[in-house]
Formats: C-alpha cells, structure tokens, sequence
C-alpha cells in the first residue's frame, strides 16, 4: 500500500468518528480542549485496534480465499463506502441533546469502528502493514474527532454529511485500486 493510500484510507475510516464527535460536540455548551482531545482519544485508540482484530480473522482465514482475495477486499470495501455514503445522503440534521457519558462515547466510537474491523479483515488479503495502517488509522481518527468537536458546537448538522459522503467515496476508490491492481479488469 503507498502512502497516499493509507493516507486516504485512514482519513476515510475517520470520517464516521468525524461525523459522530460533531454530534457530540453540539450537545455540549462549550467543549474544551480537555473535552476535544479526550473524545478525539476514545474515538481514535478503538478505531486504531479494531482494524488489528479484523487483520487477525482475515489472516486466520486467508488461506480458504486466496484465489479470490481481492475480490473479497473490494466487495468489504465497496459495501462500507456504499454504506457511508448512504448515510452521508440520509436526511437527519436533528441533533439529539443527551448528557455526554464515557459510556456513551465509547458504544458510539465502538459503532463507528466496525467498519475499520471489516476494512483490517481486508488488508490481510492484500498482505498490508496492518500496524502501520493501524497507527495511521488511530491518529487521523484522533484528530479528525477532536476537530470534529469543536466544529460541532458551530457547524452541527452540515458538516457531518459530507464527512461521510467523501470518506464513503474514498473506500470505493480504495477498494477499486485493490481491483486493479490484482486483476487484468482495469
């Protein structure tokens, strides 16, 4: 995987912790940079594992697929861009007020990690450095999120949209760049 893949790969696994810190940062008054950087943390520490544990089941059942590995990683990869954008385009701009638990946080910042599992399952077809991609993941994650929360006092519901739409449409291109390069389709 190049550089400017992972790049892209990781700005668009973070775009749904993107979307979801701006909904946490419109429920509260006024983040701080403690509110920001913590929620950015929770965010991007389970979205840098759950690509790890996803790697793990693809590496476990790589040898059953192999002939058709990168049609497996485009198909994850395709249904979770799909996925993003639809929610992207879903018309939902009410914001819920609900008081900010860790709890919470971290079953949202779950939910918003599966998709990395799904990718991570991905990368072990295509034999990734799933610690590199993993850290990259984590980070970008980290500090999308905590912009996110700032952002969400002021700009709500008309950021996450897009931050979803774009990073949908990002896992596609990916997803399509596994293809081309495994295959004689492009």
């Amino acid at each position: 995987m190049t550089p400017i893949t992972l790049l892209f790969l990781a700005v668009s696994m973070s775009a749904d912790a993107f979307a979801a810190s701006i909904s946490k940062g419109a429920e509260l008054q006024k983040p701080r940079y403690s509110h920001a950087i913590g929620i950015g943390l929770v965010f991007g520490v389970i979205e840098a594992i759950t690509p790890v544990l996803g790697w793990v089941a693809g590496k476990a059942s790589q040898q059953h697929v192999q002939a058709w590995d990168h049609w497996v990683a485009f198909t994850l990869l395709s249904i979770i861009g799909l996925h993003m954008m639809y929610a992207g385009l879903k018309k939902d701009d009410k914001i819920e007020q609900r008081k900010l638990t860790l709890w919470l946080l971290v079953l949202t910042a779950t939910a918003t990690s599966i998709d990395a599992m799904a990718v991570g399952a991905s990368l072990a077809f295509i034999d990734a450095n799933i610690i590199a991609t993993s850290l990259a993941i984590g980070l970008a994650t980290t500090v999308m999120a905590s912009i996110g929360t700032f952002l969400g006092n002021r700009l709500g519901k008309f950021v996450g949209h897009w931050a979803e739409l774009i990073g949908g449409i990002m896992l596609i291109g990916i997803g399509l760049a596994v293809l081309a390069e495994h295959t004689a389709f492009f």
